[in-house]
């Protein structure tokens, strides 16, 4: 027996719990700052695509479209109720216009207080209800007063949130329904004014359900091509540091190596001289073994991650530029190069970047625009070297990818990385180019051919 009263009083305490809480959101909702500044804001780029052939001084004020119809059918509804009640009721005139504007005036102020409007509707259907009441005459000013009301609620619901719609037509209903109590022989048809504008309401909650739905689904996607494009942009950029690690690993070995062999070189080494040379191979040996567990953090979440890598292993230069063509030719792209000036030796890292660049191009070339011929151009020029890769249209349809779709922020970023610029755009004849230049120092490191 006491298990089952503790039962009752726990559901009973859930019950004051959710009503306590209905009631809270309903004080938040409708009369915590009711009158508070809300205003509507113009319409976006997304919405005014379809006005594109507009010219652009007309099209900023096209913006405000929807602003300039809701104050006008404003007046229109005040001259039309201003003109009804004039002809139907025995007022004088200042009275019938006051009344008029204060129930055509709120279709307009949801522009700017949507609550504030619908309290401001909901007092004038009142004072409308009361007339008819206590004279019995003013049908038409209270059946004018109803429909405007809703019109109100459905334009506030549009505005600010589906949940509106129940508080907003609850608490109308409740308060009609007090006054049915009150003078029940006078007013007799609300069951019927509570169907239609329950009618009125769900659609408008409906559709603005469907907007926060359709808003939140675009936000979503938005964060996530952020998120992934910012991931992609890490792990390109983690992958031209494994790349540069070779670079920086060779230069750094032979400075470890040519420090240990340079003692042997010289007859009677003093003591300070092979103290520095092999207190620089030490440094050197030292660096090397930081950048590559600095390097394996970047990369992976294991430190150890390049235990089992070859530092040897050499990396792609332009010179195997020849066969990374025969590779694509293979692949079935058709696909000529053209050299322009005197090749030269070029920084490892430059070589490295120019070859990825090519290779990445092409890879795209493949994947989405098969059937096409492609062309690649290097230039060596007194200042750096140019590259540009440009192919033509499709000839079939393309397959979809299996990839990121984010070849070119990879190729960007290894030529920001370098100080160069980069283009890269569809061209007129349906094609895709890219075109970079990646700037070269005349500086005697830059020739390092030249010193082996």
């Amino acid at each position: 027996m006491n298990q089952t009263t503790h039962s009752q009083r726990d559901d009973l305490r859930s019950e004051v719990r959710l009503v306590r809480g209905a009631l809270n959101r309903l004080r938040q909702d409708l009369i915590v700052d009711a009158f508070a500044f809300r205003p509507m804001l113009p319409l976006d780029d997304a919405r005014m695509t379809g006005w594109s052939w507009v010219p652009g001084r007309l099209r900023r004020h096209l913006r405000w479209a929807p602003h300039f119809a809701l104050a006008a059918v404003a007046a229109v509804v005040f001259l039309g109720i201003s003109s009804v009640l004039a002809r139907s009721s025995p007022l004088d005139f200042v009275f019938t216009a006051a009344f008029s504007f204060l129930l055509a005036a709120p279709l307009a102020l949801t522009l700017f207080r949507p609550i504030g409007a619908f309290w401001l509707s909901g007092g004038t259907l009142g004072l409308a209800m009361l007339a008819y009441v206590v004279t019995g005459s003013g049908a038409e000013g209270y059946g004018i007063g109803f429909a405007t009301h809703t019109a109100v609620m459905v334009l506030v619901v549009l505005r600010t949130r589906p949940r509106l719609a129940a508080e907003m037509w609850l608490t109308t209903m409740a308060a009609t329904g007090v006054m049915v109590l009150l003078v029940p022989h006078r007013v007799s048809d609300v069951a019927a004014l509570a169907v239609v504008t329950a009618f009125a309401l769900v659609p408008a909650a409906a559709i603005r359900a469907w907007r926060e739905e359709r808003r939140n689904v675009v936000e979503t996607r938005t964060a996530t091509a952020e998120e992934r494009s910012r991931r992609t942009l890490l792990e390109e950029r983690a992958l031209i540091a494994r790349e540069l690690h070779d670079v920086v690993a060779h230069h750094m070995s032979v400075i470890a190596i040519q420090a240990e062999a340079a003692p042997y070189r010289v007859k009677d080494t003093p003591p300070e001289l092979a103290t520095s040379f092999s207190t620089i191979r030490e440094n050197a040996v030292a660096a090397l073994t930081e950048l590559r567990r600095i390097l394996g953090v970047v990369r992976s979440e294991d430190p150890d991650a390049f235990a089992d890598a070859d530092p040897e292993a050499p990396q792609p230069t332009l010179a195997s530029l020849d066969s990374l063509l025969e590779s694509v030719r293979g692949a079935g792209l058709i696909v000529e190069a053209v050299i322009t000036g005197s090749p030269r030796p070029l920084p490892q890292g430059v070589e490295l970047s120019a070859y990825r660049i090519v290779q990445e191009a092409l890879s795209n070339t493949l994947r989405h625009a098969p059937g096409a011929e492609a062309r690649v151009e290097i230039s060596y020029v007194l200042g750096g070297l140019g590259l540009r890769i440009v192919n033509g249209k499709a000839s079939r349809l393309a397959k979809p990818s299996p990839g990121a779709g984010h070849g070119v922020l990879g190729m960007r970023e290894r030529v920001q990385m370098l100080g160069g610029e980069m283009t890269a755009d569809h061209t007129d004849e349906g094609g895709f180019e890219v075109a970079a230049f990646i700037p070269v120092s005349a500086t005697p490191g830059a020739a390092e051919g030249k010193t082996a």
